[in-house]
């Protein structure tokens, strides 16, 4: 008899910390033989993974937004599990999940780097660039492995894995059916429109910033201090399943950067008009809130990330030091690596070599980039020292990844990006590579450390998903490269083929092309030329985020996760905040209530994906306008503005009732 699709419930201790001595067991059982690799799981993995991958290239290029893949993914796998005579099993759509998932993160680390190569006029080979993002994802999943034991396993119910949590609730509630997958459906298609209509069309604001309001009108005015709430569906699940105490201490850090340090800027920089203070480029006087974030306290958001991540490392040691000692162990007596099936991760002596053949490569890659710079000599120097960035850097990123999406599902790849392209940046002009080879060696670092940083950060959810429902660790890490392969050459070659009938970042004088923005390779361009071109580095700023990192770690407050609210922009933590109010005054009334309200929050970040994903791909149609849909009130600030809280109201009051009302 199949029982593959039986019905099963997360435990109720999924979400909570165990009791000293008390173990959790998932969905299926370690005890339990379940098909999960097989042909029809690969198959599909790899089919989604590909076509989500050249969907994301190229809305990734033309509007800075990387398609969400997992959540749609696990969408997906429900119901392709439908299609055959023996449904898919749970375990299944989780592999599907996994490989598909891996679409977005080669991705986000491909078009944040790569496409500056171009706009430098250095023109990557195609080769190179599925290289690049190989290597850079490789890496990431190579060095998150040896921390699986402590994000996942050591600190259950410590972390909320919000995108993890979504995942989850989609394929296990998928899997109930009934009445909980009606709550999933129904809150998943009313995120999914309301978030498609908000940030696709002109029908009203997604931002609410109160500037029609006197009061804060003058208070953005005379002390640059402007409040933004970014009033969509998605935030507010996600800060549902983070819960009150991690959306108050990453909107704490929204708080000190835009209300203490970016006015205490102004005040400091109106009073000399004409002064240019480093690394801004206009005055301080002339500069918006919102200018003076950019340009002076994300650089502090940048130090106190890193800062963060070196106590994370030193925190996790303990835990790596004992995977590996297990696996020095099972080695010894020749036995595979870890006991039980749920608790079992590639060999230790297969991640050694995967590591060696990933460094071999890459130095080999960067030998024939600087082989004629200076002497062949010279040239492999300096190719063994990048090749050493890149792995250091991969390595450090790996925990600082893990540690971001297990508290707010934010992974800060273009903080993180930057600090490698600065430090290599440095590094490299002292061992004489400078000019166009320089550049190339810095963005080639970059892209493989955003690349293994974003990778990191998508495998850590996996992870958690699988351990919540019983998948095969080491299985789910197998199947991960070979999402990552197809991800790498897909996004390869989407890169190269747009840029043969596309212009990345602006318009070239004489070139008739098209243009695609891409926003955030701009942005590491003109990082890169500028420290290519021997400019100052801000150390005081990073220095200053390293100084809060500290403060709050010896305060006993998540360190990561306050300098995350530093880093992102203040309308992603309010809303947040909100849902973590929701959450708290829900769960205090029962823990069925509690199940309800998770299960809702999941399928908002659900529906708020899938409008994402819609939306992208509206604006690849050609002649795509935000005015094909657009209220006669839009440009009415008062009225549009207030539309949006009343809506945005109404979805709170949609979380509260739909959680606290009788089955």
């Amino acid at each position: 008899m199949d029982t593959s699709h039986e019905s099963r419930s997360l435990p109720k201790n999924a979400y909570e910390e165990l009791p000293k001595g008390v173990s959790y067991e998932p969905v299926v059982p370690a005890r339990k033989a379940m098909p999960e690799l097989t042909w029809r799981s690969v198959g599909w993995g790899l089919f989604l993974c590909v076509i989500f991958t050249v969907a994301s290239a190229y809305s990734g290029l033309k509007v800075g937004q990387v398609m969400e893949a997992a959540i749609p993914i696990s969408i997906l796998a429900i119901g392709l599990a439908r299609l055959y005579p023996r449904r898919s099993t749970l375990l299944e759509n989780v592999i599907i999940t996994g490989i598909g998932g891996a679409a977005g993160s080669v991705v986000a680390g491909a078009v944040f780097t790569l496409p500056a190569l171009y706009i430098l006029k250095l023109d990557p080979h195609p080769l190179q660039t599925i290289l690049i993002c190989l290597a850079g994802g490789c890496l990431g999943i190579l060095f998150l492995i040896p921390l699986r034991r402590y994000f996942v396993r050591e600190t259950h119910g410590k972390f909320p894995y919000p995108e993890a949590t979504a995942i989850t609730e989609v394929l296990i509630t998928g899997e109930k059916g009934g009445s909980q997958a009606k709550l999933l459906l129904q809150a998943t298609a009313i995120a999914g429109l309301y978030d498609f209509l908000v940030t696709t069309f002109e029908v009203w604001k997604e931002t609410i910033n109160f500037q029609f309001l006197s009061f804060m009108r003058m208070l953005s005015d005379k002390a640059k201090v402007v409040v933004n709430f970014d009033a969509i569906g998605f935030i507010l699940g996600m800060g549902y399943v983070m819960g009150l105490r991690s959306s108050l201490i990453l909107c704490a850090g929204g708080v000190l950067a835009n209300f203490v340090f970016v006015p205490l800027i102004w005040m400091i920089g109106s009073h000399m008009p004409d002064l240019v203070v480093y690394p801004a480029v206009i005055p301080i006087s002339k500069m918006t809130a919102a200018k003076i974030f950019s340009s002076y306290v994300r650089f502090v958001g940048v130090g106190a990330i890193a800062t963060a991540g070196i106590f994370g490392i030193i925190k996790s040691l303990r835990i790596v030091a004992g995977s590996f000692a297990i696996a020095g162990k099972a080695l010894r007596s020749g036995k595979a690596a870890g006991g039980e099936r749920t608790d079992r991760d590639i060999p230790l002596m297969s991640i050694l070599i995967g590591v060696a053949l990933s460094s071999v490569v890459i130095a080999l890659f960067m030998g024939s980039l600087s082989g004629g710079a200076s002497g062949q000599a010279a040239g492999w120097v300096q190719a063994v020292i990048g090749c050493l960035l890149a792995i250091v850097f991969s390595f450090f990123f790996a925990s600082v990844a893990a540690n971001a999406i297990a508290t707010t599902a934010r992974n800060p790849v273009s903080g993180m990006t930057m600090l490698t392209i600065i430090i290599s940046s440095i590094v490299l002009l002292r061992f004489g590579v400078s000019g166009t080879t320089g550049m190339f060696f810095v963005m080639a670092i970059a892209g493989m450390v955003c690349t293994a940083l974003s990778v990191s950060g998508q495998t850590i959810t996996d992870l958690k998903t699988g351990y919540w429902l019983g998948s095969t660790p080491a299985a789910q890490q197998k199947v991960k490269f070979l999402g990552v392969l197809a991800a790498a050459v897909a996004s390869g070659l989407t890169i190269v083929l747009l840029a043969q009938a596309f212009q990345f970042g602006e318009a070239v004088p004489g070139d008739t092309r098209a243009v695609l923005a891409s926003p955030q390779a701009s942005i590491m361009k003109a990082l890169v030329e500028g420290f290519m071109s021997q400019q100052p580095v801000a150390w005081l700023l990073f220095g200053a985020g390293a100084m809060v990192a500290l403060m709050m770690e010896m305060l006993g407050v998540s360190a990561l996760v306050f300098a995350l609210g530093m880093y992102l922009p203040l309308e992603l933590n309010t809303p947040a905040l909100v849902g973590g109010f929701l959450a708290h005054f829900i769960n205090k009334r029962s823990d069925s209530i509690r199940e309800r309200g998770v299960i809702i929050a999941s399928g908002l970040m659900a529906g708020g994906a899938l409008g994402g994903v819609l939306g992208a791909a509206m604006r690849l149609i050609p002649g795509y306008s935000e005015s094909w849909i657009k209220t006669p009130f839009y440009d009415n600030e008062f009225v549009s503005q207030g539309v949006s809280i009343l809506l945005f109201a109404g979805l709170c009051a949609y979380v509260w009732y739909g959680s606290v009302r009788k089955k």
